[in-house]
């Protein structure tokens, strides 16, 4: 039983018990080396950047959220629905740049989610390699929790709350004692909503310093979904058909968690008070507008933070034939599945990257797309 729980099939992604130091100082430990991350490893100093230097970024740049819109307002499914016929422009300002708090808040608390469950698999994974791409990723999650932190307090003062389902989520993660839970989850799951959303505000955004940010994070989080695929690679193909719906299902159960639940207006009803507007109300519009169709029209986008998961998923093996029907239901999957295998977020990763080595006085002995592919 403990077998199929932890569902490990490379000696890679072996883990002890949290509890259990003694068995990192098994001296054959040392030596038995997964070659598996080396590359990603090694391109760390490719994408350096630090939130604290103005020279990679300056949170004391201005922007005026009293007039302007921090992204495009056509981003606003509230705007969509008789939501927007009650507000004026100054009130559908307001309402934009107050989920754009609320977006970048879940995104923080992600970031802190990302931190502690990298942090988590240190102490678990026995292969020192895995276990030093695990440290790597603690400290570039450590820099976004810093990066955004920042950005909001320039931006807002402080961040949302965490939504209940976020929340819950992540908890579940990082508390997790099984590294396929931990991986699925956070590496494919959460990071393939993130490269979507760092996509989105990357080329939606109205504010430069939020689209400097989201390009900065993106170098990092590029690789972070990239040790993610070499665990599906590793994993995937050698799984048990009882083994293999277990993952298939519960992928599921979280896709519908996030795609009814991550923006829904009764996560975020304090918005809607400080508009005047009664959150029942609201929840009511949205009911009314935002039907099957219009939701499958929603993720026909390519930066479409679930269409971007749906994809990571596709292309992992972790949507069959067998459950292929439920996301059929929102988007083309026959495209999707045609589609290469570059995320949405590859091409401005790698600008970002070659940036970032020539800030930093490097020189750009091999291609940026030619590391995030490997």
């Amino acid at each position: 039983m403990a077998e199929l729980t932890n569902i490990t099939k490379d000696p890679a992604y072996n883990a002890v018990d949290p509890d259990d130091f003694p068995s990192m100082m098994d001296v054959d430990r040392y030596n038995a080396r997964t070659t598996a991350f080396d590359k990603i490893i090694s391109a760390t100093h490719d994408h350096f950047w630090d939130p604290l230097d103005k020279k990679y970024i300056d949170f004391s740049e201005p922007f005026d959220m009293e007039k302007d819109y921090m992204v495009d307002p056509a981003l606003m499914t509230e705007l969509r629905t008789a939501v927007g016929d009650k507000l004026d422009e100054r009130g559908k300002i307001k309402l934009t740049n107050l989920n754009t708090l609320w977006s970048f808040s879940s995104i923080l608390h992600g970031e802190q989610g990302a931190l502690s469950l990298s942090a988590s698999l240190c102490h678990i994974l026995r292969d020192p390699g895995a276990q030093e791409y695990a440290a790597n990723q603690t400290r570039e999650e450590a820099r976004h929790v810093t990066g955004f932190a920042r950005y909001i307090q320039a931006r807002w003062g402080k961040p949302a709350p965490v939504g209940p389902a976020l929340g819950n989520l992540l908890t579940e993660l990082v508390l997790s004692p099984f590294v396929w839970k931990k991986l699925v989850g956070m590496q494919m799951l959460v990071e393939g909503l993130a490269m979507g959303a760092f996509a989105t505000f990357y080329q939606k955004g109205h504010d430069p310093l939020m689209v400097k940010l989201c390009q900065l994070v993106m170098t990092d989080e590029a690789f972070h979904h990239k040790f993610g695929k070499i665990w599906a690679d590793r994993t995937i193909p050698h799984l048990s058909k009882g083994e293999a719906e277990k993952i298939e299902d519960w992928a599921w159960e979280v896709f519908q968690v996030l795609l009814f639940n991550l923006a829904s207006p009764d996560q975020k009803g304090w918005i809607y008070r400080e508009l005047g507007l009664d959150p029942a109300w609201v929840q009511q519009a949205f009911m009314e507008a935002l039907t099957d169709a219009e939701i499958r029209k929603e993720l026909q986008e390519s930066t479409n933070i679930f269409r971007v998961l749906i994809k990571t998923l596709l292309k992992a093996g972790i949507i069959t034939d067998r459950t292929r029907g439920n996301y059929a239901a929102y988007i083309d999957m026959a495209e999707l599945h045609a589609e290469g295998d570059r995320m949405v977020g590859d091409d401005i990763a790698e600008e970002g990257i070659k940036y970032l080595m020539q800030l930093n006085g490097g020189q750009i002995l091999r291609t940026p797309s030619s590391i995030a592919a490997e």
